[in-house]
């Protein structure tokens, strides 16, 4: 039994000596590549079984011939894994070039593609994220590209509806000057008109710059959706009377909601402006209100004959008015924008779809307990 312990003590000394050593040989080569780390410890898994066997020896525990015998058996397996790390790193070292290759497509603004063929279990599942990341990355981009198309359509029409109507106030305002307006209260009449329409755009662009920096503060309350949608509707009715527009609003359940009333407020006019200026004279704007599964949705169903079903994903976005929309009184492309901002900060959704005659605009608000 003394002899056992005495030969796993220098055993255990003679692979720790070796163990230490590549353990001080991998810090050295640190920033190498793969294939050497492999090599070094493959190396020192037989190095340490042949260190541990010298020790053993020197302490007569073995004769000359089995210990000739174990050197031989070692200094083999010492070739055969040494040779098989090297292969192995080279293997592995290849797949991670390849695997670099392909995500350098990243920085090209391409698409990530993996490599074929096998690899090890790391390799793989870095495979994995890198197309993953690829996948979001593209539709960062794509929202990107959107965004900065929808910013330099928005530039470029409030432009259009900036300069149309200063000219006009130039034109009135010279013509007050010098005494030549034929009919000075009617132009005074248009130049507060214009002058409204234009700090009403300004109040719009003031409103989204507030969505889009988060500085958008609301002050929720518990609000019956019946006189919320009655006040709007009340709101509206002149504009409807002079597009020559119905207003219907007999399907709205008196559900309560949570939300800040003056900025849904701001929701629902936004909503019925646009139908009623879409819809055609005799038409119909219906407003209705339930309680759903996915909480309490409001709709606002418009007579303007349908959008292009190209177009729908696009009608909420900032500056987007469509092809037949690109003069006053269409407004800056702001209105549905502010919407779907301000329903977004009550953590709801807004979607729009096609129905017969027209299309649907629907608000989803959380539901609240009655």
């Amino acid at each position: 039994m003394r002899d056992t312990l005495l030969i796993a003590l220098f055993a255990f000394l003679g692979a720790a000596t070796a163990g230490l050593l590549g353990a001080g040989v991998l810090m050295l080569i640190r920033r190498r590549s793969l294939t050497a780390h492999l090599a070094v410890v493959a190396g020192v898994g037989v190095t340490a079984m042949l260190a541990g066997t010298l020790a053993v020896a020197q302490a007569m525990f073995l004769s000359a011939h089995d210990l000739s015998v174990v050197t031989t058996v070692v200094a083999m397996a010492a070739v055969v894994s040494t040779v098989t790390a090297l292969l192995l790193g080279r293997w592995v070292v290849a797949r991670s070039r390849e695997l670099a290759l392909a995500a350098r497509s990243f920085g090209d603004g391409g698409d990530f593609a993996a490599p074929d063929g096998p690899a090890t279990a790391e390799l793989a599942a870095l495979s994995r994220e890198l197309a993953a990341t690829s996948v979001r990355l593209a539709e960062s981009r794509d929202r990107e590209r959107a965004l900065e198309t929808s910013r330099r359509e928005l530039v470029a029409w409030i432009s259009h509806d900036l300069r149309t109507p200063l000219a006009g106030l130039r034109a009135m305002a010279e013509a007050l000057e010098d005494g030549v307006a034929a009919d000075p209260d009617r132009y005074l009449k248009q130049i507060r008109t214009e002058v409204e329409r234009l700090n009403g755009m300004v109040g719009d662009l003031f409103e989204l710059s507030r969505i889009h920096a988060g500085a958008l503060t609301l002050s929720p309350s518990r609000i019956s959706l019946y006189d919320l949608i009655g006040d709007a509707l009340a709101g509206a009715d002149p504009l409807a009377r002079e597009h020559g527009v119905r207003l219907v609003g007999d399907r709205v359940e008196p559900v309560p909601v949570e939300v800040d009333g003056r900025e849904m407020s701001r929701v629902l006019g936004n909503l019925l402006i646009n139908a009623i200026r879409r819809t055609p004279a005799d038409g119909t704007v219906a407003v209705a209100a339930r309680r759903s599964s996915e909480g309490v949705v409001l709709s606002v169903t418009d007579g303007c004959g349908g959008i292009p079903e190209e177009d729908l994903p696009r009608v909420f976005d900032t500056g987007w008015r469509g092809t037949h929309a690109r003069t006053p009184p269409a407004g800056a492309g702001l209105g549905l924008a502010i919407v779907r901002g301000i329903v977004e900060a009550h953590r709801g959704s807004t979607t729009v779809r096609n129905v017969i005659g027209g299309c649907r605009f629907e608000v989803t608000l959380p539901a609240t307990e009655s």
